[in-house]
């Protein structure tokens, strides 16, 4: 009998994976990750990790399987929050959640887990596992396209990925909260966590603020109408020309008027609208370009402003991770896949080049907030996620 452990997370999807893997003849052993002790940053109307641990214990007994609750607090801080205020720091936007699967429920996590004699590790991912011919594994789209968290595993690799089972992939939302009703799950009607990965909903601020020191600046805005932006719009959208297309355009303080202060760069993220604090303008403010250095923020009016609209990035190759081996991206080689900067964007259609050191995607449409730090993960037509890189530029 195959054995496997499933993170238990107190959610109705993990709890469903579960139950469906003791249904397949699987020896199931459930663990829950405590990643997170500070509960001064979660807001109050979320449930702490301890209801959630409870929950997890709760689904464990009434499907008769084996719960330990393991700390992995010292390895979250040191690989997750560590990293999350480097990047702010920088002025880079990170996505904790695609590292968190990566470098602690698919590494630490599975580690502890394969010490257990297991031959699997399974989550309540909305995605698919598919076992090819030679031997590899591919990460496929989840079913629920509403729900497909394939994103949120794109920098996993091959042996990642051939140890994981994700028993829900196949199944629609709807389908796993009546299977979990039909089963009297306690998580059957428990609402989705958001939030950090395994930490809940916090207070991005207050969060950030344990180590980021607020730093009044100006809010400075520009408008469209400034002659680079239009320059720019205006280079030829080739490779011959993509270096310049993927060179961000920067804005200097005398470029637009002040509209406001802000408690610090290093607080704000490209494509922000929520807490500008920007009023008397005739349309929404957007952050357009975030500049640490200087302690300068520019915003721009509607989300369709030059400045946040543009047709291709830049990737460092270091950073890119193939799920699967079979799907590298040969040097020089223009190849025709579908792109995703975050998470539930439908998919676009572009163009990818490997030249040298970098990686290049340019776009058939232009692309709103395309933001340093996150992730763009490839695909191609058939629901293979190819793999992914962070965007440097």
């Amino acid at each position: 009998m195959k054995r496997v452990v499933v993170g238990l997370s107190g959610g109705v999807d993990s709890s469903v994976a579960a139950y469906l893997l003791k249904e397949q003849g699987y020896d199931v052993i459930g663990l829950f990750m405590k990643n997170w002790h500070d509960e001064s940053v979660t807001l109050s109307d979320e449930c702490p990790w301890i209801d959630d641990s409870n929950d997890a214990l709760l689904v464990a007994n009434k499907l008769g399987i084996p719960f330990q609750v393991i700390d992995l607090s010292e390895e979250y801080k040191e690989r997750i929050v560590e990293y999350m205020f480097d990047e702010y720091a920088a002025g880079r936007t990170p996505n904790p959640d695609v590292l968190c699967n990566r470098e602690i429920k698919f590494d630490v996590f599975m580690e502890r887990a394969m010490e257990l004699g297991v031959d699997y590790v399974a989550t309540g991912h909305y995605c698919r596992r598919k076992d090819n011919a030679d031997g590899s594994v591919s990460l496929m789209a989840g079913l629920d396209r509403n729900k497909d968290q394939s994103y949120f595993l794109c920098q996993l690799n091959q042996d990642q990925l051939s140890k994981a089972l994700f028993p829900i992939g196949d199944l629609q939302k709807d389908e796993v909260r009546r299977i979990a009703r039909e089963q009297d799950l306690i998580t059957a009607d428990k609402k989705d966590s958001q939030g950090l990965c395994f930490i809940g909903k916090v207070s991005l601020p207050e969060f950030l603020q344990q180590q980021l020191k607020v730093k009044t600046g100006k809010v400075i805005e520009i408008a469209e109408e400034l002659p680079v932006l239009s320059d720019f719009h205006n280079i030829p959208r080739d490779f011959d020309h993509i270096e310049e297309l993927v060179s961000p355009v920067h804005f200097k303080e005398n470029d637009g008027i002040e509209v406001a202060t802000h408690q610090g760069a290093h607080f704000y993220t490209i494509g922000q609208r929520k807490g500008l604090a920007i009023g008397g303008r005739p349309n929404p403010s957007f952050v357009i370009e975030v500049d640490t250095v200087n302690n300068l923020i520019f915003s721009g009016q509607k989300d369709s402003h030059k400045a946040l609209n543009k047709p291709a990035l830049k990737i460092d190759s270091k950073s890119l991770v193939f799920a699967n081996l079979n799907n590298q991206f040969k040097e020089g080689k223009v190849l025709h896949v579908l792109v995703r900067i975050r998470y539930r964007q439908t998919l676009q259609k572009a163009q990818v080049l490997r030249k040298n050191s970098y990686t290049y995607v340019l776009f058939d449409e232009l692309q709103k907030g395309i933001t340093p730090g996150q992730f763009c993960a490839f695909y191609d037509d058939n629901d293979e996620l190819l793999g992914s890189g962070v965007i440097s530029a």
